[in-house]
């Protein structure tokens, strides 16, 4: 395998699958089945999930509500998709670790950087929830935050688009995909991968991010073993 420890950041609005809103559960077994593909193979694997299908904070801000208040509520909303996720994991029998950012010890381990790193080293998936724990700071920057931490080789954004493009290609049918970028590039053409603290954060500690179509199936697998599946962005 071309990745031996990944970090899988998975957004909330990615569990709606169909929906409008919320969690859908055939999409949950799917993603569950694909993350099943890489632990029988032995790559350790974490995640961070967002919490858009739930609650956004930076949305409640924009009309009216304190932003450290909705950005907590969009921490316990990544809570509530980790569970979701953890209790899909297990019905694959895959064995599963929530640690969450936040005190919540009835549901979560706290985060517990050696600990993570420990479960991983024995075949369990970790799902981080609650964010870096702090107002202002996105679950990207919570995924690369952890991903350092626990030191994945890589970054895995598992999206509905397969890769980066030169405009948004939902709107703009000639936009041109990249297969790899630099960072630097990245920047230079404005284009959005991640929000700026998480990218520049992966960017200083040399952490490559691989942006891909997680919703077609078997795309997990390919770009763990190192196939040219969406965009790279390295230095």
């Amino acid at each position: 395998m071309h990745y031996k420890r990944i970090l899988l950041k998975l957004s909330g609005e990615a569990l709606m699958g169909e929906r409008q809103y919320g969690i859908d559960p055939v999409r949950l077994q799917e993603y569950a089945e694909e993350i099943k593909e890489l632990v029988d193979k032995k790559i350790e694997v974490a995640i961070v999930i967002g919490g858009g299908n739930i609650f956004r904070g930076v949305a409640g801000a924009s009309r009216g509500m304190d932003r450290v208040q909705g950005d907590h509520m969009g921490m316990l909303a990544t809570v509530i998709n980790g569970l979701a996720l953890q209790s899909a994991l297990e019905d694959e029998d895959i064995p599963t670790r929530l640690q969450s950012a936040i005190k919540i010890n009835e549901v979560a381990e706290p985060f517990i950087r050696r600990k993570a790193m420990r479960h991983m080293e024995k075949g369990r998936v970790v799902i981080f929830g609650g964010g870096t724990g702090n107002p202002y700071f996105t679950t990207d920057s919570a995924a690369v935050l952890r991903a350092i931490e626990i030191k994945a080789d890589v970054i895995l954004k598992g999206t509905r688009v397969d890769g980066i493009y030169s405009s948004d290609p939902e709107k703009n049918s000639d936009a041109t995909k990249f297969d790899d970028i630099s960072f630097d590039d990245v920047l230079r053409k404005g284009l959005k991968v991640m929000d700026t603290t998480a990218f520049t954060l992966s960017q200083e500690n040399q952490l490559p991010i691989i942006v891909f179509d997680m919703n077609k199936k078997g795309n997990l697998m390919k770009v763990v073993m190192g196939e040219k599946i969406g965009t790279k962005v390295n230095l």
